[in-house]
């Protein structure tokens, strides 16, 4: 559970996106202290979104995912692979999936909605130092081409020139692109190795927590992507999150 003075930091995010919504639930724990999360973004409309210390609702049973909060109802089923681990600094090791298939519904009051797209999951468990920032992309979408592709960029953590926690999936076939640099607002990502993504926000998850050994804050938006990755390739449509996390723990 602890590493000298640092506690064992271990979650699994879960991220299915849609054309018409997009959702996001987590599961994480710092030590002893367990935080879960849903979010659900819809375009248009103001975001869904609770954090709790308990449970709130939250189930994450292998690739079965469901809510059940007041008047929202998630249930989602995954189609998982053996992603991309890796393995860092301070006892970290994560796990990555991008571009899985995601089923299921969404009820958000009396809207409804049958979900058959993609997703991606973040595994991630470690000794991260006490204070830690970084900034962090995760979707999926198609190329100009029709292949499928999903992603996941960071800067801040686990970011090393090679052998970092960067993936690129084409067809379900992983690659790793160079560093990246995200501009300060969130709306681009620009690869070292060539290509550029533009992002556009639907809507934004936040939250500021500080209780007991955890300070924590966070911005997520929600939207799509459009640009190309390393190797040109060109980016048809995209759906994702951009992420900017400052936290004690």
């Amino acid at each position: 559970m602890w590493r000298g003075t640092r506690p064992l930091k271990r979650w699994r995010y879960v991220g299915v996106f849609c054309n018409e919504v997009m959702l996001c639930v987590g599961d994480a724990r710092v030590g002893p202290l367990r935080q879960r999360f849903w979010a659900v973004a819809e375009p248009g409309r103001p975001i869904a979104s609770r954090t709790t210390l308990g449970p709130g609702g939250v189930r994450i049973d292998g690739s079965h995912v469901t809510v059940d909060s007041q008047d929202l109802r998630i249930d989602i089923a995954l189609d998982e692979d053996g992603g991309v681990e890796t393995r860092h600094a301070d006892d970290v090791w994560t796990r990555k999936q991008a571009g899985i298939s995601a089923r299921g519904e969404v009820r958000i009051g009396t809207r409804m909605y049958s979900l058959d797209c993609h997703a991606v999951v973040d595994d991630t468990a470690g000794y991260h130092r006490r204070h830690t920032s970084w900034k962090w992309s995760a979707g999926v979408g198609t190329t100009t081409d029709g292949r499928e592709v999903g992603w996941n960029l960071v800067t801040g953590v686990n970011d090393p020139p090679t052998g970092s926690e960067r993936a690129i999936w084409v067809n379900g076939e992983p690659f790793e692109p160079g560093p990246v640099r995200f501009a300060d607002d969130l709306t681009r990502i620009e690869f070292s190795d060539g290509g550029a993504l533009d992002f556009s926000e639907w809507a934004a998850r936040e939250d500021n927590t500080n209780v007991l050994l955890l300070r924590s804050r966070y911005r997520q938006p929600f939207g799509t992507f459009s640009g190309s990755f390393p190797g040109d390739l060109k980016l048809a449509r995209g759906y994702g999150v951009v992420e900017v996390h400052d936290v004690h723990w």
